[in-house]
Formats: C-alpha cells, sequence, structure tokens
C-alpha cells in the first residue's frame, strides 16, 4: 500500500475507531527494565527475568484492538533486541508505529534498522534544553549524544523524529527554548503535562504564578504553531493542560476505550500508571473503566485521544 492509501485507510480506522468503542492509541509497553534513572519516573533499572511477550504477541493483540496509533515504549523499549520485529508485526497489524524512548541507546544505525522494519515515528524524550537534562535523566553525556543524532538527521527530508517534553515546575521555563531547539533541529515538539502518580511527589506540579506563566507560555507555543508547524501539541491540549495544572486534576478519564496499554508480558493495563493484569479491552472496561475515578494526570496520550472530533480531524489530519 502506498503512502497515500495507508493515510486514508488509518483516517478511516480512526473514524470508525472514534465513532465505535475502540481505542485511537495503544502503548505496548514492551519492558519495564530502563537504563535512567529520572527524577519524575518510577520506573528503573533492569528487571530480571521479566515476563516478556514475543514480537508475534504484540502483532496479534494489535489486530485484535486495531488502534490507529501503535505506541511501543517501556521503560526504555530499546533494551529489547526484537524491537525492530515488533514493529513489523505493528505495522502489519495496520497501526502508525511509533516508539517512545530516552534515546541513549539510539545510534544512527538502529534509526535506520528501526526505519527499514517499517517504524513511523521516534518520540525522543527531552526535558532540557541542555546538559541539565542529563543529571535529571541520570544519564551523562545524554543531551551531548542527542545533539549528534540530531544533527546527523538534520538534511534527512522525513526524520520521523519528535522531541517529548514533560512539563513540571522545573523545567517550564525552558519550554521556549525547547521549541527554538526543535526548529534549529528541524524536528517537532510534543509536551505532557507533569503527574504525580509514578512517584507521588507533588513538587514538581506547577502551582500559583508558575501556572499564569505557562499560560503565557502556551501563548507563545500556539502562535509558533501557526508560524512554523514544529509543535505537535495542539492548541487544544495546550489549554487543557493550563486548566489542568489550574485545578490539580482532570476528571472523565477514558482510559479503556480511547486509549489504553499492553504490559510486557502481553496482558492490559488502563495506563502506564495503573498497572493490571487484564486479559481483554472489555475485561479491562468491566474490571477498571466503568467504575473509573482517577483524575490525577494529563498525558499527552490523554490529550490526544480525549479531543472533541472536531479537534481530532483538525489535528490528526495532516499528520495521518
Amino acid at each position: 500500500m502506498g503512502s497515500f492509501g495507508r493515510s486514508v485507510a488509518l483516517g478511516a480506522r480512526g473514524a470508525r475507531n472514534y465513532c465505535g468503542d475502540r481505542p485511537f492509541s495503544v502503548s505496548f509497553e514492551v519492558t519495564h527494565s530502563c537504563n535512567a534513572r529520572c527524577k519524575i519516573c518510577h520506573l528503573r533499572g533492569m528487571i530480571k527475568d521479566e515476563r516478556r511477550a514475543s514480537p508475534k504477541r504484540f502483532g496479534a493483540l494489535c489486530r485484535e484492538i486495531r488502534p490507529v496509533v501503535a505506541q511501543i515504549s517501556g521503560g526504555e523499549p530499546l533494551l529489547r533486541k526484537d524491537v525492530e520485529e515488533i514493529v513489523s508485526h505493528l505495522r502489519a497489524a495496520g497501526s502508525l508505529a511509533s516508539i517512545t524512548t530516552n534515546g541513549s541507546l539510539l545510534t544512527t544505525k538502529r534509526y535506520e534498522s528501526l526505519r527499514a522494519a517499517g517504524l513511523d515515528e521516534f518520540s525522543l524524550s527531552l526535558d532540557y534544553p541542555d546538559e541539565r537534562h542529563d543529571e535529571f535523566r541520570d544519564l551523562p553525556g545524554l543531551f551531548a549524544k542527542i545533539s549528534d543524532l540530531m544533527a546527523w538527521l538534520k538534511d534527512r527530508p522525513r526524520k520521523g523524529m519528535t522531541l517529548c517534553c514533560v512539563v513540571q515546575s522545573d523545567n517550564y521555563r525552558s519550554i521556549p527554548r525547547l521549541a527554538e531547539l526543535t526548529t534549529e533541529w528541524g524536528v517537532k515538539l510534543n509536551l505532557s503535562a507533569y503527574t504525580p502518580l509514578r512517584t507521588s511527589d507533588e513538587g514538581y506540579m506547577l502551582t500559583g504564578d508558575q501556572i499564569d506563566e505557562f499560560e503565557e507560555i502556551t501563548d507563545g507555543l500556539v502562535a509558533r504553531r501557526k508560524k512554523y508547524g514544529d509543535i505537535r501539541s495542539s492548541a487544544y491540549a495546550l489549554r487543557k493542560m493550563v486548566e489542568y495544572y489550574r485545578a490539580g486534576r482532570m476528571s472523565d478519564c477514558r482510559s479503556g476505550h480511547r486509549f489504553f496499554n499492553v504490559n510486557p508480558d502481553g496482558t492490559i493495563s488502563p495506563c502506564g500508571l495503573i498497572i493490571k493484569d487484564f486479559a481483554s479491552q472489555r475485561d479491562l472496561q468491566a474490571g477498571f473503566s466503568h467504575g473509573n475515578s482517577c483524575e490525577r494526570c494529563f498525558t499527552s496520550m490523554r490529550a490526544s485521544c480525549e479531543k472533541p472530533a472536531r479537534y481530532m480531524l483538525l489535528d490528526n489530519l495532516t499528520a495521518l
């Protein structure tokens, strides 16, 4: 199938899923092991004897669930040597395949092998526009490695690269500089709101005057998005992030309907913050979604999957 035909097929799947009861995006957490020790994350270190589903099993689940976007995540997914095979199976299931990585293991050779396997999009985590990122992730030299990779990618017309930043109280003033780096490197920037659900640390939540400052920053990002087109986060999502920080919560979570996670062993969880072991989407809905009252996050997955139909259409038409 050519790129235009695939875009039409993905658009049609998105419309069917939105009108039905199938998710727009599913995160396949292929491992909970991680080589970083991020200050805002509970997943760190290697998990001995972790039960991991095969690439073929992930592909079968993807064909059953039929998400528009199949996100490969972790932990650090590049710790698995068979990620390329996972990508191939997810693509064969008809989904857009992306990967979320801290970038420490993303060499130019690995980039090319993943693209050859059919990977559509890289989501590379970046918390700061300088070496503060190394200390925050406990990975010395990481920012320099990412900078070198961006220089290597500079002249490629279809990089498939998005920088992803979790906005929190220590880095929100650095967001404008991150946006400038995005332009300099010729990639895109996506923002996600911090949640204390991972570590129970409320200190990284924006409060008081910080929220007013961040609202001004989002005004600039919306304008920049119109001018350069390199801000992946929609204007709708950016405005809702401000609402989330003001209220300290976001109600009406649609986990189990619009999005959910597949665990390393192939079972299903509501998200990466609430780990369960449901056997199917139907079991997830019966055992969690119907009584879900969780309000403590507004991740980029929620932001992209819970938008009203008109925003979903406008924001994803170009991407698809």
